[in-house]
């Protein structure tokens, strides 16, 4: 016979109708909401529409009149199967786009011959006079309805501002916190494991404190990370930029790297980059965005690949591919680290950017810095970023995709400015 979509939010309501139109011979989809009523529309094409008007979030007036915009729908008949049976609650039906209406509480037997008229051509209509009155209600109405939702997104806006500053305090006296214990730690190890401390150690115990250094170290590197995110968010991180040359940047980093990439049986090659004139910079802090950018490679990528990092100087005056949020102007030298790893998903190409953001699932989580898809707490990227920013410059990544099998490969870029460049 015909698919009917059915959008009500009372499952009673829906296993009735759908039990009475179903016996008369009809296919019946259904939806709990107005949004999910559109989008099982788009995808169902039903022949015929029964909507709800007191439905949650858009009600169905709103609904209606957003399903009659929508190219391959506006002919479907839509139906008002609706408690509202108030003087005027059929001409605002009408007024937004209804075709027909149906009062509640439905009669059983009357529905189905109520809705074959519907699918058979009946439409029902309102005089001009009462749709001009109606349509005007209608408009203030919806304007009302915008107005209550702009003040709760304001609010919930307002909360989500205090709960992240909230946070952001919490992550920097918990990283001051740690730092004392995680030194006094440090120190008393440094002891035991000086030659001739006169402690007389043997192999395995000096096996074991060689593992609770590492742990330390690695604690040490995670506390330091949150101190520089809380510093980029509050805008105080301090930068000691001089001229220097970009070869030394890259084969500090490279040095850093490359134990991890050797773990995994990788190539990590850097062009020669002694040819390229100086970039303005704090020499650490760049060696630490490289090494969060190859490392990310290195994670991502499959035993066996390649990391490659290149550059290219950019001459802002004839180089229209600079359109990033950059704070300074002038020639730029870009540096690219590209990877043959699994790629990035479009969504996710600006996310991986944000703070504690994983791409995959954090149930899945493992910390490492040279496992495959091991993760970290997820500042590494959000830390480059804020440091080329406050450089002057920016990171980015292009990606074709994420495909594990494939392996399309990732190109994180960076660009910095030049020596020679004005910082607005």
């Amino acid at each position: 016979m015909s698919k009917i979509l059915y959008v009500e939010d009372n499952l009673a309501n829906r296993l009735l109708v759908k039990r009475v139109l179903e016996a008369a011979g009809h296919t019946v989809v259904e939806a709990v909401d107005g949004l999910q009523g559109i989008r099982v529309a788009q995808e169902t094409l039903p022949d015929l529409i029964l909507m709800d008007i007191n439905i949650p979030g858009m009600d169905g007036y709103e609904t209606t009149t957003k399903l009659k915009s929508l190219p391959g729908l506006k002919d479907i008949p839509i139906i008002a199967l609706t408690a509202r049976v108030m003087t005027g609650d059929r001409e605002m039906a009408l007024t937004a786009g209804c075709d027909g209406y149906i009062p509640k509480p439905i009669d059983v037997d009357l529905l189905p011959l109520q809705v074959a008229e519907f699918l058979g051509g009946k439409r029902e209509e309102v005089s001009a006079a009462q749709e001009r009155i109606f349509l005007r209600q209608y408009s203030q109405q919806l304007v009302e309805r915008l107005e209550q939702k702009i003040a709760e997104l304001t609010q919930a806006n307002a909360e989500l501002q205090r709960t992240d500053e909230l946070k952001s305090r919490f992550i920097s006296i918990a990283a001051h916190e740690l730092r004392t214990p995680i030194t006094v730690m440090k120190g008393y190890l440094t002891i035991l494991l000086a030659p001739g401390s006169g402690f007389n150690l043997d192999d395995k115990m000096i096996e074991i404190l060689r593992g609770m250094e590492k742990g330390i170290d690695r604690l040490h590197r995670i506390v330091d990370d949150m101190l520089d995110i809380t510093k980029i968010e509050g805008g105080t991180l301090e930068l000691h930029r001089v001229p220097l040359a970009i070869k030394d940047v890259i084969n500090r980093a490279v040095q850093q790297q490359q134990p991890f990439a050797l773990q995994r049986n990788q190539r990590l090659i850097a062009e020669d980059f002694s040819a390229y004139p100086p970039v303005l910079g704090d020499p650490e802090r760049l060696v630490q965005v490289f090494c969060n950018l190859i490392n990310n490679g290195i994670k991502y990528t499959p035993d066996g690949g390649t990391i490659r990092i290149y550059g290219r100087v950019i001459y802002t005056n004839g180089d229209l591919r600079i359109t990033r949020p950059i704070a300074s102007r002038g020639d730029m030298l870009e540096v690219i680290v590209e990877d043959t790893g699994i790629g990035i998903a479009p969504d996710d190409q600006e996310r991986i950017f944000l703070r504690f953001y994983e791409v995959k699932d954090p149930s899945l989580h493992s910390t490492s810095q040279s496992r495959y898809l091991g993760g970290g707490i997820g500042l590494g990227l959000a830390i480059a970023r804020g440091i080329m920013e406050a450089h002057g410059g920016w990171v980015w990544v292009e990606s074709e995709g994420c495909d594990h099998k494939r392996c399309p490969g990732s190109k994180l870029h960076v660009i910095i400015p030049l020596a020679t460049s004005v910082t607005r």
